[in-house]
């Protein structure tokens, strides 16, 4: 399986012959970056903020899931859990399986899960979390529900870049509360290995963006608002 980020929240994951997700597309003049023109099989959004949930950023006609509950399509397996209070706007956790290797996506998630919470989720190979705050977890929370998870890979996400709108915490802060110096090596596009193959202390993977590290073209652009991340 191959797993790329497009920023923010938004990832894609691709196996031979099974399909594509894709996970929370976010509104560009919402969130930063750079319009998606994505491809996908399937599209899975934890929330319905335009930082999450943007359906124009995928020029295919996928199959959305929006909602907890269990799904199967192409021999993709997909089960969503709720995590937010009554109240409170909606997060869902999606587990995806594809080819045995499951694959958490935490959305919004704004605490750490309860433990029973974490036994729902079942086995997590590789969790995708967020460490920047916000309408997220911070660094010190993404850091104790990692604990919480014991995944084999950590892939942080939801956390500012230059062309990050919202006010988020960058990925320096997570890295020094997970008590990293420097990261020796990122990745475009991150090949999980196969599960006999994965590491079995946690591993964090940092994933690049094309525009990550470019400076914006208006140094004073204004801030978005967090409630669209």
């Amino acid at each position: 399986m191959d797993i790329t980020w497009y920023g923010h929240s938004c990832f894609r994951m691709t196996e031979r012959n099974l399909g594509s997700v894709v996970c929370d597309p976010y509104d560009y003049e919402k969130i930063g970056y750079e319009p998606l023109k994505l491809k996908a099989d399937i599209v899975t959004m934890s929330n319905d903020k335009p930082g999450h949930s943007f359906l124009p950023g995928i020029k295919t006609e996928p199959f959305v899931i929006k909602r907890p509950g269990e799904y199967e399509i192409n021999n993709i397996f997909i089960t969503g859990h709720a995590t937010n209070k009554k109240g409170e706007p909606r997060n869902t956790i999606f587990v995806i399986e594809i080819n045995g290797l499951f694959v958490a996506h935490m959305g919004n998630i704004n605490r750490p899960p309860t433990q029973t919470e974490v036994e729902n989720l079942g086995t997590v190979n590789v969790l995708l979390i967020p460490v920047g705050g916000g309408a997220g977890l911070n660094a010190a929370q993404a850091v104790e529900t990692i604990r919480m998870i014991q995944p084999n890979i950590v892939i942080p996400m939801h956390y500012s870049v230059a062309r990050t709108l919202p006010e988020l915490d960058p990925l320096s802060k997570f890295l020094k509360e997970m008590g990293v110096s420097q990261v020796d090596q990122t990745y475009t596009t991150f090949k999980v290995p196969a599960v006999d193959k994965l590491p079995e202390d946690t591993q964090l993977v940092i994933l690049d963006h094309p525009l990550g590290n470019e400076t914006p073209d208006n140094e004073d652009e204004e801030k978005a608002d967090n409630d669209a991340a």
